[in-house]
């Protein structure tokens, strides 16, 4: 009996990878956060906060994001010897022949590669063109270092690789798909496997070759047929490579796990975030499971008490388990994004692969001694057979239990299903040479061109139809979709029946000729590139038509791009990142919100799905451009029903969705309670648009009444509020003309009391469209912790709301005062609909003042109520009191300074005209008429003080004809910044012409404003001027 080996405790190996820009990155204007400045150091940049940073070491740390060119064979190599970038070659070398030098000790190994999708997992593992990654580059050097061992060893190959896509485990190696996939079970020697795999013997490298080909061709039509992107499932190669030792009757066993997993987007910005509904992805699950076992381990390494790891509780952990925490030597490369835009996502990945390295494994040498059956097979394998065989394991397996075929046999299998693949290639080589045809165009650029569709001569119809010359699967394929037509040297497409058809961009409805390189979308998102005649090619770069070209195209010709939607900053000229990145995830949406269309229609669910910009032209109440995003409008065609989902919340409800319709295509029992349909939401509130109405004519105590657009999140008007603004006393009288100040500072530390009254709501389109809905209006201002709200009306087209509020601040504030002059009241219109919840009418948690007044810049009395540790609601009455008191009591001492200052005034007068008497010696008599005479010199005085007076009410009234002007500009232009020019060429010319008039309007509102101000500040000045010189006489 053979000595057990000892184990080797090794920590999980961590590397971490940084790769370029890609061309999304680059259009939304993208900044690098990452830096390394060691091998073993990345260090990561918070974009909103460039001085707060994180630093991370791992065993490992790649710079593949710069510094590099092209060779002649098209290989990335660095640009100079000072570059410190890392190509495939220098990861391999690191992690690969690691792998493989542990592989022929004998210990099981693996390889996880883990990161958000399109950080550039697959590229590493896999990779592309010339380029190749660590997996085929393990299995080339294998092939080579087998052909340079000694004779009296015999080494034995097999590979298997599947795909897990939500829960199911799908054998790439398999044409035939079993309903709901193979299953994983559990054996008490070889831990889970799965029951039922394949595992193809081989004999050199270009048989994994084929075989990769082959799996990812069956992958590529799998992710079609169930429209799943296959950054959503994790793929596993497995290599089984046992060395048989002849002259010592002992053998070696090494299984070599290559693991691509899903992308690892947080749930937060592509999960359940807001929504009703469980998490949608099975996928995010089992990575959620897979971050628990590390966590599990991570604190069983640091000396933490674990009572359970979690391997159970999903399939991917199950068939994991030797790989964490158990007999593997594993490694995990982490791969990032340099982009800021995904900065969240590449600090989660950091922080995932730190807790993994802190993972302890027990690897063994796996040994065994040769049975007498076994040493007579191998001795048939001397005569001449090459070189695998699968042998059994101590750990966890990706195939079925021992009872396998003779090693012999699975040799000869496999021999003879090579020949009859090499012919099928042979065949598919010659016909691409002479036929046009169809490339598939994937999101995945590793499943790109895995696919073609040929057109040969005469007319092939293409559909889901087994009968068809071409057929097709995914969303939105029908059976009969289009006929292709190779004559004469053209080729022609021809949608049938209902079926969809996009060339170049543009839907077409009639028999279209096609060009070499055109691009065709069929059903939902089915992407092709169409190859030309022989004739026609040449040497063109292919990988310029990848998927985000067509669906930039698509988008083009829907009229959405970058520019419509305000890209540019009006200040440099450069384009806005934020618009950049709202645009990109636009274009990323547009094909799911094609097929979430299309599942809808399909399952006869009755919903339309639109994409809209939140914020496209909205602003906050200092006139900035807010935040935009990407949000979906639901529809319910049947009900007229509306929702707004966000863009997170429409992609759990897609993986939901996509689901239900798997079942659907299966066969299955598709219909669901209505509380777990991903294609229902209850009635909702719906924000339909918000008016802005600037406050300045509050900061000068003037009154204010406009009709202002409600604008929708296009920018277009959505109904016209009437609303009136103005001061008011105590009580709730308005205020006069002889009330306006000229320095808002006049008002700093007194009472303000204003009035907010919103009249009604006019033409309001959602009213329009259904006249049984209602409407409810909204707004809060300055420091008011809770919105208010106008009592909800329902069924009038143009509701008249007529509820005015009071507003009082008892000690305005230099900030409040400030937020007067450069703020806007910014009031929401929302919809309601049948069966939504109304916004409520009530006010909690406001203070309000002895007359019931709401109050506002409330700052210094909190502060004093939390000083008393107050609980009321209300300001106590004493409080009130208390501040009224101050109030009386400040007004008695400016009185007060006033008297004293007057009095000085007069006593000096009367000195002066006391010396002036005493000059000339005057009689009593005369002292007397002296002294009345000086009483005209006082009336003159008061006289003056009243023209000033007189002066400054004019002033005010010139304000404020000046202010409302600039609120009417103010108007002019936001119309004119979101004034779109339109997608008909012919109707280009009116547009400019009708942009050129509305500058000139706004110019000459601007001009004339200016100069009646301008004139009446000098008319004041001359009659002030005047006054004092008659003073003087």
């Amino acid at each position: 009996m053979m000595k057990m080996p000892m184990p080797s405790i090794d920590s999980v190996r961590v590397a971490v990878r940084v790769r370029p820009f890609s061309q999304r990155e680059k259009n939304s204007g993208s900044k690098c956060v990452i830096s390394m400045h060691s091998r073993t150091t990345t260090i990561i940049q918070d974009p909103k906060n460039p001085e707060h940073t994180k630093t991370f070491t791992f065993d490992l740390a790649y710079w593949s994001h710069n510094g590099f060119q092209k060779d002649k064979d098209g290989v990335f190599i660095s640009a100079n010897p000072s570059s410190k970038f890392a190509g495939q070659r220098d990861v391999f070398h690191d992690l690969g022949r690691g792998i493989l030098d542990s592989a022929w000790q004998g210990y099981n190994t693996t390889l996880l590669a883990y990161g958000q999708t399109g950080s550039g997992k697959s590229y590493s593992m896999i990779g592309f063109g010339a380029n190749k990654g660590i997996i085929p580059n393990v299995c080339e050097e294998l092939f080579q270092a087998i052909e340079n061992r000694e004779k009296n060893q015999e080494y034995q190959v097999t590979f298997s690789m599947l795909e897990i896509y939500n829960e199911q485990v799908r054998d790439l190696l398999s044409k035939t798909k079993k309903p709901g996939g193979l299953k994983v079970r559990e054996d008490q020697q070889l831990g889970f496997y799965v029951d039922g795999l394949k595992s193809v013997p081989c004999e050199n490298y270009a048989q994994i070759e084929r075989l990769m080909e082959q799996g990812t061709k069956i992958r590529t039509t799998a992710s079609t047929n169930m429209n799943a992107s296959s950054s959503r499932s994790h793929m596993v190669i497995t290599i089984q490579f046992k060395q048989v030792f002849l002259d010592r009757d002992l053998s070696k066993q090494s299984s070599i796990n290559l693991v691509d997993l899903a992308g690892s987007e947080r749930q937060k910005s592509s999960g359940s975030e807001g929504d009703r509904l469980r998490e949608g992805s099975r996928v995010n699950l089992s990575l959620t499971n897979l971050g628990n076992v590390i966590s599990a381990l991570a604190d069983a390494a640091m000396g933490k008490k674990v009572l359970h790891i979690p391997y159970r509780d999903s399939v991917l952990t199950k068939l994991l388990q030797s790989a964490l925490g158990r007999n593997s030597r594993t490694t995990l490369i982490a791969a990032i994004s340099p982009a800021d835009i995904c900065y969240e996502e590449t600090l989660s990945t950091l922080r995932y692969a730190e807790r993994a390295k802190k993972i302890r494994n027990k690897a063994v040498v796996n040994t065994s001694t040769l049975m007498r059956e076994s040493r007579a097979e191998n001795n048939k394998l001397l005569l001449g057979c090459g070189n695998s065989r699968m042998a059994e394991l101590p750990a966890c397996q990706l195939r079925s239990p021992p009872d396998q075929l003779s090693w012999v046999h699975q040799l000869e299998q496999a021999r003879s299903e090579w020949q009859q693949y090499y012919v099928a290639i042979a065949q598919e080589q010659q016909m691409m040479k002479t036929f046009p045809h169809l490339l598939n165009v994937s999101e995945d650029p590793q499943l790109t061109g895995v696919l073609k569709h040929f057109i040969e001569a005469g007319s092939c119809d293409a559909g889901q139809a087994a009968s068809n010359a071409i057929t097709l699967q995914g969303l939105g394929i029908s059976d009969k979709h289009a006929s292709f037509t190779n004559s004469d040297g053209k080729v022609t497409v021809t949608p049938l029946g209902k079926g969809k058809v996009i060339v170049n961009g543009v839907p077409i409805t009639t028999k279209t000729k096609l060009q070499h390189l055109d691009r065709i979308i069929l059903g939902s998102n089915s992407a092709y590139l169409y190859i030309g005649f022989p004739s026609e090619r040449g040497s063109e770069d292919l990988s310029r038509f990848d998927y985000d070209f067509f669906q930039l195209e698509r988008a083009a010709s829907e009229g959405v791009s970058v520019d419509t939607l305000g890209a540019v900053n009006s200040g440099d000229g450069k384009a806005d990142p934020s618009v950049l990145a709202v645009f990109q995830d636009y274009i990323k949406l547009m094909p799911l919100v094609a097929e979430a269309n299309q599942m809808s229609e399909e399952l006869k669910k009755g919903l339309n799905m639109e994409l809209k910009v939140k914020n496209l032209a909205s602003s906050d109440s200092r006139g900035y451009d807010l935040q935009k995003e990407v949000m979906v409008k639901v529809t319910n065609q049947r009900t007229r029903q509306v929702w707004i989902w966000s863009k997170a919340k429409f992609i759990n409800r897609k993986f939901l969705m996509e689901e239900l319709y798997q079942r659907f295509l299966d066969g299955e029992d598709s219909h669901v309670a209505q509380e777990e349909d991903p294609f229902w939401d209850p009635a909702e509130v719906i924000h339909l648009g918000s008016a802005h109405i600037w406050l300045q004519s509050l900061a000068y105590c003037m009154k204010f009444e406009e009709q202002v657009e409600f604008l929708n999140c296009d920018g277009l008007e959505e109904a016209v509020l009437h609303i009136h603004m103005g001061p008011c006393s105590p009580t709730g009288q308005a205020c006069g003309e002889e009330d306006v100040v000229i320095d808002p500072l006049e008002l700093l530390g007194k009472r303000m009391d204003f009035q907010i009254r919103i009249v009604q709501c006019l033409g309001t389109k959602w009213l329009k469209e259904d006249a049984e809905q209602g409407v409810q209006m909204g707004y809060r201002i300055y420091d008011l912790p809770n919105t208010l709200y106008t009592k909800p009306v329902w069924k009038i087209l143009n509701p008249q709301i007529e509820e005015t509020v009071q507003f009082t601040t008892l000690n305005a504030s230099q900030e409040f005062l400030n937020y007067l002059k450069t703020n806007a009241l910014i009031v929401d219109l929302w919809g309601l609909q049948e069966g939504c919840a109304e916004l409520s009418c009530s006010q909690p948690g406001l203070m309000v003042t002895g007359e019931g007044h709401i109050m506002v810049d409330t700052k210094k009395i909190s502060s004093v109520m939390d000083k008393g540790q107050t609980t009321s609601n209300q300001i106590p009455e004493l409080y009130l009191k208390l501040l009224k008191l101050e109030q009386e009591t400040e007004l008695l001492r400016n009185i007060n300074r006033v008297l004293r200052e007057e009095n000085v005034f007069l006593k000096e007068s009367l000195e002066k005209t006391g010396s002036s008497q005493q000059a000339h010696k005057p009689s009593n008599t005369l002292k007397l008429t002296g002294t009345t005479a000086q009483l005209p010199a006082a009336r003159e005085i008061n006289q003056m003080r009243t023209q000033q007076a007189s002066y400054d009410r004019e002033f005010a009234k010139a304000l404020k004809v000046f202010y409302q002007s600039m609120n009417v500009a103010r108007g002019q232009f936001l119309k004119l910044r979101h004034h779109k020019p339109p997608e008909d060429d012919q109707m280009l010319r009116p547009f400019v012409h009708q942009q050129s008039q509305m500058l000139k309007d706004f110019g000459d509102l601007l001009e004339s404003s200016l100069w009646k101000l301008k004139n009446d500040v000098a008319l004041m000045v001359k009659k002030k001027r005047e006054c004092l010189l008659h003073m003087e006489y």
